[in-house]
């Protein structure tokens, strides 16, 4: 008995996802790159914040902490989880490298 799902070949499928995802060029002429060992995030129901910043205090059990924040980024729900998504990717791929992070 024959399917009555069409048959779908191996070019059909490339053409159906390269429409889905187009090629993408990377501009980084003003690409900056910044270290950050603190990371703090609010919400509201529009729009989530991102505060990067780094801690230059090393004691182990300082008194006050003092972090310097040096960008924010304000990303909406949607774009927060697929940061989400993809940063839950790079942290399993990450950990089956090398190890379970504690």
């Amino acid at each position: 008995m024959a399917s009555a799902e069409p048959e779908i070949s191996p070019s059909t499928t490339a053409s159906s996802e390269a429409a889905a995802s187009p090629k993408v060029n990377w501009k980084t002429d003003h690409l900056k790159s910044t270290y950050a060992n603190f990371a703090n995030v609010t919400s509201t129901r529009e729009e989530v914040v991102l505060n990067f910043g780094v801690n230059h205090d090393w004691e182990r059990t300082p008194q006050a902490v003092e972090i310097e924040l040096q960008h924010r980024v304000i990303l909406s729900p949607f774009a927060a989880k697929r940061l989400q998504q993809l940063l839950g990717r790079l942290v399993s791929e990450y950990e089956t490298r090398h190890g379970e992070l504690k």
